[in-house]
């Protein structure tokens, strides 16, 4: 464990790579000095004020509509263990064990921020099952992300307070008998603290920051199955020219455009604009009108590629920013601000911002499939292949099949996508005795994108297994010098497929290879000039 670095928690800072990092276990955590003191700040004004018999709702109020009835000061401790209790109430399968260790990094990094109220004895304790990687049993449904993710959080809030179960090296574990094996002794919450730790979108904000990390590593690799389609098809490099896209100039369309333009670089498949006009003039026949192999236009899906990636580009980096905003929010109820001496009842639980951005990447996603699907599509479909072998087939036609069952994966998943796209932010529905009138759905449209990107890196795998297949039979020799290194990267794992093996084990062992590693996180390695 001291072997891992250390993430320090300010609740101002916290990344998406940080959320990721530590849920998966390469970094442990760690609260800024700064943090403790305004956390101790914090619930020493809370303690005055309840000492001074304010009515605050959540500490000496009943909860939802039902905070006129106030608690008698020696039943406030009592209220937030029923309310834990009362709240587990998710179905499901249970959310992946590391990110329900990332959901408690977040709301930890959230309740550091000092605008909670709880004690340092709550954080050291969260440090503690963050560190030694006991993740809380959370079933995956539940949460309406209005007032939070209470369902979620409450599952959470159990394992702090050694209810329940919770996973441990893999395995589903009782709490208690866990805690007495490691020595722990769990919380016993005070007033507050058990509304602190579930009034919160921790849950739908670590399941959309493993969304977004998987949907970066899909955009990237979108870039290079574009350049590779280019290649393949012998495409004319006008649809990539700086000053087209410069007329044009969204963000994330220049960004595409010039990253494929840097991967193929030095190619000689692709045919230059200078050169097409002499090259299709060689070919000219007698009569009226002549017909050249040379594609004055390559068809939409590679052409286009920089415009529709525009706006996937864009909803990436726009999530990425809400995500990180909301990572580092007090998003509680009330809020506790000792400087000003003020306790809030608010709504910074909400998670609207959440879903929104979640159900936005969730079009993104299923655009980028789109793109996908149709490239795949050109290159099995003997009518548009230009040349290459049906379905890739590198045997006897009929006999074998290449890819032409495979091709049913990327069919079915693209569709499954579009329909995944649909948002649910929208669909509102008043509970909790209608005080809860309008709600966000955040933490179904954060599950909706995670399932989204997952079905996406199928598509894009078997994508990929297309191309690596089509360059065997083609200009492999003559990729451009980004696309050349990728190619043979992936070469060293490739073998053509010949019907001699099950097609699932390839599938499989690509989709791991692709983004389960940190091949593709940084593009510029292909094409930077060795040292």
């Amino acid at each position: 464990m001291s072997q891992r670095s250390t993430v320090i928690l300010t609740g101002n800072d916290l990344t998406i790579d940080d959320i990721i990092a530590i849920g998966i276990g390469d970094k442990q955590v760690a609260i800024a000095g700064a943090a403790r003191e305004r956390c101790a700040a914090s619930r020493a004004f809370l303690e005055g004020e309840v000492a001074a018999k304010r009515v605050i709702y959540g500490v000496n109020t009943s909860f939802g509509p039902m905070c006129n009835k106030i608690i008698s000061d020696n039943e406030i401790e009592a209220l937030q263990v029923n309310l834990i209790r009362s709240h587990a109430a998710g179905l499901g399968e249970p959310i992946k064990d590391y990110i329900a260790i990332a959901m408690l990094a977040v709301r930890l990094n959230t309740l550091a921020k000092g605008y909670s109220g709880v004690r340092l004895e709550l954080l050291d304790f969260m440090v503690e099952l963050i560190n030694r990687r006991v993740a809380p049993y959370v079933p995956e449904c539940g949460s309406v992300g209005a007032s939070g993710d209470l369902i979620h959080l409450a599952h959470l809030a159990l394992a702090i307070i050694g209810e329940g179960r919770v996973f441990y090296q893999g395995e589903l574990r009782d709490a208690a008998e866990l805690y007495t094996e490691l020595g722990l002794s769990p919380m016993r919450l005070s007033f507050k603290e058990g509304i602190a730790l579930m009034n919160g979108t921790s849950a739908m904000t670590a399941l959309a920051a493993f969304s977004l990390f998987g949907a970066r590593k899909l955009l990237n690799l979108a870039c290079v199955t574009g350049a590779f389609a280019l290649e393949i098809f012998g495409g004319i490099d006008d649809a990539f020219d700086v000053d087209l896209h410069r007329v044009k100039p969204h963000p994330g369309q220049l960004a595409t455009a010039e990253t494929i333009r840097n991967l193929y670089q030095g190619s000689g498949n692709i045919t230059l604009r200078q050169d097409m006009h002499e090259r299709i003039r060689r070919e000219q026949t007698e009569g009226l009108v002549f017909e050249t192999s040379i594609n004055v236009q390559d068809v939409y899906s590679i052409r286009c590629t920089p415009q529709v990636l525009a706006p996937v580009a864009e909803a990436v980096e726009l999530a990425t920013r809400t995500v990180e905003t909301e990572a580092n929010s007090s998003n509680d109820n009330p809020i506790i601000i000792p400087e000003q001496k003020k306790v809030i009842h608010g709504g910074n639980f909400h998670g609207q911002s959440i879903g929104f951005v979640m159900d936005m990447l969730c079009v993104a996603v299923s655009t980028l499939c789109n793109l996908s699907e149709r490239r795949l599509n050109k290159l099995l479909d003997k009518n548009l292949n230009e040349g290459l072998p049906e379905f890739l087939i590198p045997g006897t036609l009929g006999l074998t099949m290449g890819f032409m069952g495979a091709q049913y994966l990327a069919t079915s998943t693209t569709a499954e996508n579009r329909q995944l796209a649909a948002p649910v932010s929208t669909h509102s529905i008043s509970c909790n005795a209608s005080n809860q009138d309008v709600v966000s759905m955040g933490t179904v449209a954060a599950r909706k994108a995670f399932r989204s990107i997952s079905n996406a890196k199928h598509v894009v795998t078997l994508e990929v297994l297309a191309q690596l297949q089509a360059l065997s039979f083609r200009n492999a020799d003559r990729l451009g010098r980004g696309t050349g290194r990728i190619h043979q990267l992936l070469a060293e794992h490739f073998t053509p497929y010949d019907n001699s093996r099950i097609f699932h084990e390839d599938l499989v062992k690509f989709r791991k290879l692709l983004f389960s590693s940190q091949l593709f996180d940084d593009l510029a390695v292909y094409w930077r000039e060795e040292d």
